[in-house]
């Protein structure tokens, strides 16, 4: 499948992230609405229509190659960090790493402050993102979510009411159209 230029991330760069995401296997995991692959096309073109700068929408295809922290298994390990940037390059990798990175249980309550520490689950240390990583986070992590919700009803009804409720808290780190799509797949407030 070719790439198509949305949001200008660029045909070569979305070429060469399916490229190595194939190669990892992406194409072969299975994920709710089909692929893993599939869901990480999904999340790209979700952040493209929100107008999300090209790093981001690279970052949304290439979100879970380390594994997160409500899906464990990676396509990359850490040691091939500099592969992954090689793809997609070094803004886009690093919105990837710290998604990766995310202990969500310790880090969710307080993101939207903007002296709180985002913990790293893979050092166990905790740091302070300036807010653009935590934007970056917080529209990534509705992409990512509002795209299970929408392809699988189940996911939506167990994580419906807690997604609703998470995203209402980071409304303020939100695009309006991240927000507007939050209500259209979840209801609630606009």
């Amino acid at each position: 499948m070719r790439a198509v230029d949305i949001g200008g991330t660029g045909d070569a760069g979305v070429d060469r992230a399916r490229a190595l995401l194939e190669r990892c296997g992406a194409a072969t995991v299975v994920h709710p609405g089909g692929t893993l692959l599939a869901h990480l096309d999904r999340v790209r073109t979700l952040l493209a229509s929100w107008q999300a700068r090209p790093a981001l929408q690279l970052a949304g295809l290439c979100h879970a190659s380390y594994g997160t922290d409500g899906f464990p298994g990676a396509l990359l390990s850490l040691d091939r960090r500099r592969e992954l940037t090689a793809a997609i390059g070094p803004e886009a990798e690093a919105i990837v790493h710290a998604y990766a990175s995310c202990d969500r249980a310790a880090t969710y309550p307080a993101l939207t402050v903007p002296d709180s520490p985002f913990h790293d689950r893979f050092t166990g240390r905790p740091y302070h993102p300036e807010a653009r990583t935590r934007r970056d986070f917080a529209e990534l992590t509705a992409a990512n979510e509002l795209d299970l919700a929408r392809i699988d009803p189940a996911f939506r009804e167990r994580w419906g009411a807690d997604l609703r409720a998470l995203f209402a808290r980071l409304g303020p780190l939100l695009s309006p159209a991240a927000r507007r799509e939050c209500h259209a797949v979840l209801g609630g407030e606009g």
